[in-house]
């Protein structure tokens, strides 16, 4: 089964929502429909970036070191390749 890290932009406040999850369709649709209280009053938000894996393990331990110092690190450098109008 194929997992996923998935990185949102809010359209509201141009921030960023990282999260993992088993199934990216459902998950995305929770965002949207605002069954998740973390970006409920975030929204609309955009699926700006997503990274698989073939474990939800290893979809978790990216989301954790992605939190960490040296992560954001990383991924405020994946963001700005995005080349994003944010």
């Amino acid at each position: 089964m194929n997992s996923f890290v998935y990185l949102l932009l809010s359209a509201r406040d141009n921030k960023t929502y990282l999260g993992s999850t088993d199934n990216i369709v459902r998950r995305l649709r929770e965002h949207e429909d605002g069954e998740c209280k973390s970006t409920a009053y975030r929204r609309p938000l955009r699926l700006i970036y997503k990274e698989e894996f073939d474990s939800l393990l290893k979809a978790r331990a990216r989301e954790k070191y992605l939190k960490t110092r040296r992560g954001r690190k990383e991924l405020r450098e994946i963001f700005n390749s995005l080349n994003i109008g944010a």
